[in-house]
């Protein structure tokens, strides 16, 4: 089933840079804020720093977009957060990675009801979608 929005996403254009992550997590915060889905926020904002931080070292030199947006799909009623970074290259889920690297998308795989990317002619979108509803 596909994704329908229901709520016009807010994006922002944020550059590859470690200091990124912060800006998107404020992003989150007020978009949640707005939406009134603060109980989402904790969850939201280590999603999308993984996101963000994954995105960041991909070596690209432009911009990426963070984006959230309320839908509709096969999980129920949604908050889907997004980063499209201009790689094409896939993110790897490392199950039961150790050391320092490597546990980020296991993080999102644990608190996203779906997780998934989309390939771009020119990068990638990946996106977590967190259920508005924990029932």
């Amino acid at each position: 089933m596909r994704s329908v929005p229901i709520v016009r996403p807010t994006t922002v254009s944020l550059p590859y840079e470690p200091q990124s992550a912060s800006a998107a997590r404020r992003l989150v915060r007020d978009v949640l804020a707005d939406w009134e889905l603060e109980h989402l926020s904790d969850d939201a904002e280590l999603v999308v720093t993984e996101l963000v931080s994954n995105a960041t070292k991909t070596g690209c030199r432009t911009s990426m977009l963070v984006s959230a947006a309320r839908v509709d799909n096969r999980a129920g009623r949604v908050v889907r957060f997004a980063v499209r970074d201009g790689s094409r290259t896939l993110p790897v889920l490392i199950p039961r990675a150790t050391g320092d690297s490597g546990r980020g998308l296991a993080l999102v795989d644990h608190l996203a009801a779906f997780w998934g990317v989309d390939m771009e002619p020119h990068g990638k979108t990946i996106w977590a979608d967190l259920r508005v509803d924990r029932t």
